[in-house]
């Protein structure tokens, strides 16, 4: 149903024959940013593991990972409506028309993400208060640990209005501060910095980032200093939006489900400790991949908007064959890495704490090649405003990996096998995105044009 026809594809290799350079479609600067806070987003994850396998006792190291791996997923369930705001943000602002209102509403949703955030690290708190040794500080370190994670999800929303304004640069300069300083922070800890206040400065990271993101974006009048009125903004972006919200919340929902649906599966059938480590090394190298291939979408997201906007095909399919080609350097640099002496590397990084079977390395290469392929067709999609098919199309990869991962529970397959399983989801995942890619956008760009 989604094969895209021969006059399609003849059309789009046409295109893509054509000769265009790289410095015409992105910003080195941009480039050199995002490569680093993507990069260092991989990095951090790895140093994470790194610090919390030395100074954390197995059992709490695992409950963390969970606790962690949840929150920085909550980004994923912002449910799309970010996406919805940068599309007309970005039609207004390439359009000349004023973005005050569409500013208002973004300010609004910001402030309701960092109060589910809230309510959600008071629950992880109490979850943890319950529990028989727990003491009332680990508790408070759990709920700090989740809102630090999770913050993502309001941080996004300004992301998104920062690249819809073309306020992309100052954004990811913070962004590449933020990384710098987390990974400082964990290293600290190995040298002696308790990890109550580790926690404690984490946080307090967040707040200085966010006033400084929040004044530019108040500047180019992309996000509003209001605090009154958020209720009724809230009920006029939803009234407007209310179908779009409601298959970018699908869509969302369905990828936070299928990235993690292994934190799910993995503990229920073999308890916390190494399975669920083993499992979480692995996916941070995947996740880890996938945040650099999305920085490399990002810097061609400008590009490929503009290109929709003017129904320039030519400009809308070389940016995105940029980006998968830009999506595959740090996905074939790590392969080699992991080529070249995986052993070692998750000896290093795990210690004592778990081994890592040999096995895992060849599913992870699979895994490497698949975010290439179904990344680059994600965001064109988001960013363009196809959200009623990915909406179906993230009902049939959920409904998908929950069969596929459930009869291998019910087989009692171990945790390679589930993480093979999961693997082979993701490639017809990405089969499905590029053939949905090729269908929507790009027919339609030419076909218009």
């Amino acid at each position: 149903m989604l094969a895209p026809s021969a006059p399609a594809m003849t059309k789009f290799w046409a295109t893509l024959s054509q000769r265009t350079s790289l410095a015409d479609l992105i910003s080195f600067r941009y480039l050199l940013l995002r490569g680093w806070s993507a990069g260092g987003g991989l990095i951090a994850g790895l140093v994470q593991t790194f610090v919390f396998a030395r100074v954390l006792d197995p059992q709490r190291f695992s409950l963390f990972i969970l606790v962690g791996a949840i929150g920085i997923s909550m980004w994923l369930f912002e449910l799309g409506f970010s996406k919805i705001l940068f599309v007309q943000l970005r039609r207004n602002y390439l359009a000349g028309e004023d973005t005050l209102a569409l500013g208002a509403q973004a300010n609004a949703v910001a402030i309701f993400y960092a109060g589910l955030i809230a309510a959600g690290a008071v629950i992880c708190s109490i979850i943890m208060a319950l529990q028989p040794d727990a003491t009332l500080w680990d508790a408070a370190e759990l709920g700090l640990f989740f809102f630090f994670s999770a913050f993502n999800l309001a941080w996004y929303v300004l992301r998104n209005a920062s690249v819809a304004v073309d306020e992309y640069i100052h954004f990811e300069t913070l962004e590449s501060c933020r990384r710098v300083g987390y990974i400082g922070l964990l290293l600290a800890m190995l040298v002696g910095l308790p990890f109550a206040t580790f926690v404690i400065l984490i946080n307090l990271m967040w707040a200085i980032l966010i006033a400084i993101a929040g004044r530019r974006l108040i500047e180019r009048r992309a996000l509003t200093p209001q605090m009154r009125g958020i209720v009724g903004r809230l009920r006029c972006f939803f009234r407007d939006n209310r179908a779009a919200a409601l298959r970018t919340g699908i869509h969302a929902a369905g990828e936070v489900y299928v990235h993690n649906i292994l934190y799910l599966a993995v503990p229920l059938a073999f308890g916390l400790g190494a399975p669920t480590i083993v499992v979480d090394t692995a996916l941070k190298i995947f996740f880890g991949t996938s945040n650099l291939c999305s920085a490399a979408c990002d810097l061609l997201v400008p590009r490929q908007t503009e290109g929709y906007s003017a129904r320039d095909r030519t400009t809308l399919v070389r940016a995105t064959v940029a980006a998968v080609a830009l999506c595959a350097l740090p996905a074939i640099a790590i392969s080699l890495l992991l080529l070249f002496d995986a052993k070692n590397l998750f000896l290093l990084l795990l210690g004592r704490a778990a081994v890592m079977p040999p096995s895992m390395t060849p599913i992870l290469l699979v895994l490497l090649a698949v975010v290439v392929i179904k990344t680059p067709p994600n965001f064109l999609l988001l960013y363009t405003g196809y959200f009623k098919e990915l909406a179906r199309l993230a009902i049939a990869n959920a409904l998908l990996m929950t069969m596929v991962i459930g009869i291998g529970v019910l087989a009692q397959i171990d945790v390679v096998g589930l993480l093979a399983l999961y693997a082979g989801v993701f490639v017809v995942a990405g089969l499905l995105y590029c053939s949905l890619a090729l269908q929507r956008p790009i027919r339609d760009a030419g076909a218009v044009g």
